[in-house]
C-alpha cells in the first residue's frame, strides 16, 4: 500500500494563515474492508469558509476541505477502479472510505461519484459545477430572481461565488455593477467584464 501525507490543524489561525499552523505527516495506508476504496486526491478545494470552521477544529485534525479523487483500489462493486468521487476528504493525498456512508469533515454527506463531464475538466466539480456555482445559481436565480433589465449589483465579485453571479446575471439580461476590494482580482475583473456590454466596474 501507498503512504498518505495530510495536513494536520495545529494552531488557531491569527492573521493570514502561516505554514507553522499546519504540519505534513506520513503514515501507511491501511489495507482496504469490504466496501470500502481507496481514493488518490486529483483535485482540493481552498474556500474562505474553511477559516470559519477552524474554530471547531481540534489540534491534529486533518485539515478540512473538498477533494475531488480518483479510485485506485476497491473493494465495492458499485465503485470501480478508475472512476472519480467527490468527497469531503481534507488536505490528504490518499483516503481509504466506504462510499455507502458518510465519510465527511462535516458529516453531512457521503462522497459521491462524478458524472462524465465529457471533455471538461473534473477540477469543475469543485467551483463552477460545485459547492460555489450551486450557491451562486441559486442565491441569484431562486432567492434574488431578478427580471432583465434590472441592476445586479455583486459585491466580492472577485470570489467563486461572486464571479459566477455575475456571470449568471448577465446571461439573464441584467445590468450588472461589480464591487470587489483592490489587489490581484480586481485586474482580472476589469478584464474580463470590459468585454461584456452593459456591466461596470466600481
Amino acid at each position: 500500500m501507498p503512504q498518505n501525507k495530510r495536513y494536520i490543524y495545529v494552531n488557531a489561525f491569527e492573521g493570514l494563515p502561516k505554514l507553522t499552523d499546519f504540519e505534513l505527516i506520513t503514515e501507511d495506508v491501511p489495507s482496504l474492508q469490504s466496501n470500502e476504496v481507496l481514493c488518490e486526491a486529483l483535485y482540493f478545494s481552498v474556500d474562505p469558509y474553511m477559516r470559519a470552521h477552524s474554530n471547531w477544529m481540534t489540534e491534529g485534525q486533518t485539515m478540512i476541505g473538498t477533494q475531488v479523487a480518483k479510485i485506485v483500489e476497491s473493494a465495492h462493486d458499485k465503485f470501480p477502479v478508475g472512476s472519480l468521487l467527490f468527497g469531503d476528504f481534507g488536505w490528504q493525498l490518499y483516503t481509504v472510505c466506504n462510499p455507502g456512508v458518510t465519510h465527511s469533515c462535516f458529516d453531512r454527506r457521503s462522497p459521491q461519484l462524478l458524472s462524465d463531464l465529457n471533455h471538461f475538466p473534473a477540477s469543475l466539480s469543485l467551483g463552477v459545477l460545485g459547492m460555489p456555482g450551486n450557491l451562486a445559481y441559486c442565491g441569484l436565480l431562486e432567492v434574488c430572481k431578478p427580471e432583465t433589465g434590472e441592476v445586479v449589483v455583486v459585491s466580492g465579485a472577485g470570489g467563486a461565488i461572486g464571479s459566477i453571479v455575475g456571470q449568471i446575471a448577465k446571461i439573464k439580461g441584467c445590468k450588472v455593477v461589480v464591487v470587489s476590494g483592490a489587489g490581484g482580482a480586481i485586474g482580472s475583473i476589469v478584464g474580463q467584464i470590459a468585454k461584456i456590454k452593459g456591466c461596470k466596474v466600481v
